[in-house]
C-alpha cells in the first residue's frame, strides 16, 4: 500500500516539475498598483530555456513595451548557459518578444499609452513545459501609498503576535 502511495507521491511530482515557477517580481506589487494581470508566452533559444531549467534568472524590474507592433519584455535578465558551446552562447539581457493575440496587444497598447500605466513583469515559471510570463498592468504608487502599506503590514503583524501570546 505503502508503494504505491510513494509512486502517486512521485508522479505529483515529476508533474510539478512541468509547472513550477522560475522567478517572482515580488517589489513590483509594492511600487505598482496592479490592475490586470495576463499570461504570454516568450520566445527564447534554447541556451535560455536550459539556463532557466537550471533556476538562473532575474525578473527584477523587467517591463514590457511596444517593438514594431509587437509587445517585448525588457530587463529580464537570463545568465549563458554554462554548458553551452562560445558560439551558442546568448546575449543575457537581449528583449524577448512575447506571444499573445493581435487584440491582447492592441488592447494593451492602448490602456498603456490613454492611462499612463506599466506593463511590469510579475512572474516567471514554466507551465506545461512552456516558459510562460506573468504581466501585471499597474499604476504606480506615490511614497505616501507605499509607506500606508507598510503600516498596515506593521499593525497586522503587531496583532498577529498580541493574539498569539494570549492563546
Amino acid at each position: 500500500m505503502s508503494d504505491k502511495k510513494n509512486k502517486a507521491d512521485a508522479k505529483e511530482q515529476d508533474g510539478d516539475k512541468n509547472n513550477c515557477s522560475i522567478s517572482h517580481n515580488r517589489k513590483a506589487r509594492f511600487d505598482y498598483e496592479i490592475l490586470e494581470t495576463i499570461e504570454a508566452g516568450l520566445v527564447l533559444k534554447g541556451t535560455e530555456v536550459r539556463s532557466l531549467r537550471d533556476g538562473l534568472g532575474t525578473i527584477q524590474g523587467a517591463f514590457a513595451r511596444e517593438r514594431d507592433g509587437n509587445l517585448s519584455l525588457e530587463s529580464f535578465e537570463i545568465p549563458p548557459w554554462r554548458y553551452a558551446h562560445v558560439h551558442d552562447q546568448h546575449e543575457p539581457l537581449r528583449s524577448k518578444r512575447l506571444l499573445l493575440k493581435r487584440e491582447q496587444v492592441n488592447r494593451l497598447l492602448k490602456s498603456v499609452a490613454a492611462k499612463g500605466l506599466a506593463l511590469v513583469a510579475l512572474k516567471v515559471y514554466f507551465k506545461d513545459g512552456k516558459v510562460k510570463v506573468e504581466l501585471g498592468l499597474g499604476r504606480g504608487k506615490k511614497a505616501s501609498d507605499k509607506r500606508q502599506v507598510i503600516k498596515e503590514r506593521e499593525e497586522k503583524r503587531f496583532l498577529g503576535r498580541a493574539t498569539k501570546r494570549y492563546r
